[in-house]
């Protein structure tokens, strides 16, 4: 792989108007990212979401959250989501995408305008709703996409726009695959 050189502000700034080109009600489920464990990452062609599980085989459930009381997993983070865009424009190679650490990465307006929390979209014979936790740029994001782009994603247009992506929690169990249409209900 080439080295990859972190984009300035300037430069994630001007790929704004892409991103916010995305569609609004249907879009395409990009890649499917499954964490077996800290750090692990596997790029698959078809998951299925699980509403006890979240997406089988990633370790949401025994990896916990810092966020519950007791340090189990958090039932409104079951699921992270990224808008393709965003990412392709702060990863620059899609080999280099499940750096993020989110499982979906979808081709649609993630933005708070157009997914409020309690939005439920289709995604292949599943079903997933919005959630009101937030989805922010940690340290690890930074590291890998360089302190501009967890500047960028963290900034008030990137906060509006959720350009670090949104958590969703499974309603109706079901089968996705790379191409699936997601589809506001």
């Amino acid at each position: 792989m080439a080295q990859i050189k972190h984009l300035t502000m300037a430069e994630l700034e001007a790929g704004l108007d892409s991103i916010r080109q995305s569609p609004k009600d249907e879009g395409v489920l990009q890649m499917i990212v499954r964490r077996p464990k800290t750090n692990e990452r596997e790029v698959l062609l078809e998951g299925q979401l699980d509403v006890l599980e979240g997406l089988v085989g990633d370790n949401w459930r025994a990896r916990g959250s810092a966020q519950t009381p007791d340090g189990s997993a958090h039932p409104e983070m079951q699921i992270n989501m990224m808008n393709s865009r965003t990412i392709a424009l702060l990863a620059q190679d899609k080999n280099r995408w499940q750096l993020a650490g989110d499982q979906l990465f979808i081709d649609l307006d993630l933005s708070a305008d157009n997914l409020p929390p309690g939005t439920r979209l289709a995604v292949g014979t599943s079903i997933i709703e919005v959630t009101a936790v937030p989805h922010t740029g940690c340290q690890k994001f930074a590291q890998r996409f360089g302190k501009d782009a967890a500047k960028f994603v963290n900034s008030a247009v990137g906060r509006q726009l959720h350009l670090r992506g949104i958590n969703a929690k499974v309603v109706q169990p079901g089968t996705i695959r790379v191409g699936d249409s997601v589809r506001k209900l």
